[in-house]
């Protein structure tokens, strides 16, 4: 399993690609925004999930959505924000990025619930080779040969520690890949719409959350694990519903970080700080939680 430093190293090398006239203080800050929220929105949400045993994640996604859209439409109506209204053009500039974030989500919980934290670890790493090779592909950019000697060591590694894995589940492994594509779509094409599209940061972050709302909410009810959430035990405990709360303006907060980096910086460098997060979330796992 290879080091963050090699990771790093990918990270320094597609920083240098071409990008928007933007300053390295921007992009740092960005890139370490992003890493520190999600890593604290993991912590809250294993605190819910593992302490509190909350039955539904789909349930908390729901919660973070009906958050980002609640805060950006009240930023918007104070005119803090400014994205363009609702019309039928919307599902055609957005597309496709509703549908990647829904199958990112479902087959990240699918895979993580199959698979030990350092094999989900070590199968991440495909995600910064797919994410290179669509950006070559969707983006049209020239990848240096520096950086696909990086990004090739780091799958061989993970490859190699894949191969010792001795509890292999396909179902865990085939979900986890596909969540890499899905992750890796997500990024090159968050980039594409910042860069291509009249909605900006915001309205991408708006119209995402709005869109899937109502299916993901559908989906729950049908599937009775809306019922489980509303009837769990512990909503009147105080520290309980401060971490709901928590997780909530995390997930806005988290989301936020992501576009702001893509925005920032390139895609490949929002998946890179995306693997250095899984990498030290695997460390404090095993210290903390273990």
């Amino acid at each position: 399993m290879l080091t963050i430093t090699t990771i790093l190293e990918v990270m320094s090398t597609s920083a240098n690609l071409p990008e928007a006239e933007h300053s390295g203080l921007l992009k740092f800050l960005s890139a370490a925004f992003y890493a520190v929220s999600s890593f604290l929105i993991i912590v809250v949400n294993k605190t819910i999930l593992t302490n509190y045993r909350f039955p539904s994640y789909m349930f908390l996604g729901i919660g973070q959505m009906a958050t980002t859209i609640i805060i950006l439409y009240a930023a918007k109506m104070n005119q803090t924000v400014h994205f363009q209204d609702f019309d039928r053009s919307i599902f055609i500039k957005i597309f496709p990025l509703p549908l990647l974030y829904v199958g990112n989500h479902i087959t990240g919980l699918a895979g993580t619930k199959k698979l030990s934290l350092p094999m989900f670890t070590v199968l991440r790493k495909f995600t910064i080779l797919m994410t290179m090779i669509m950006e070559a592909r969707i983006l049209k950019k020239k990848i240096p040969n520096r950086l696909i000697y990086s990004v090739l060591a780091i799958v061989f590694g993970a490859l190699v520690a894949a191969s010792s894995d001795l509890a292999f589940d396909a179902e865990g492994y085939t979900f986890i890949l596909l969540n890499d594509v899905f992750t890796a779509a997500s990024g090159v094409y968050t980039k594409k719409k910042l860069g291509t599209e009249s909605l900006g940061k915001y309205g991408i972050l708006f119209y995402n959350a709005f869109i899937i709302f109502i299916p993901t909410l559908l989906a729950s009810a049908f599937t009775g694990d809306l019922h489980k959430a509303i009837t769990y035990e512990h909503w009147l405990n105080t520290p309980f519903v401060s971490c709901f709360l928590m997780s909530c303006i995390m997930g806005f907060v988290l989301m936020y970080s992501i576009v702001l980096c893509s925005h920032y910086n390139s895609a490949l460098t929002t998946t890179v700080v995306g693997a250095i997060k899984v990498e030290i979330t695997c460390f404090h796992g095993q210290t903390s939680w273990g």
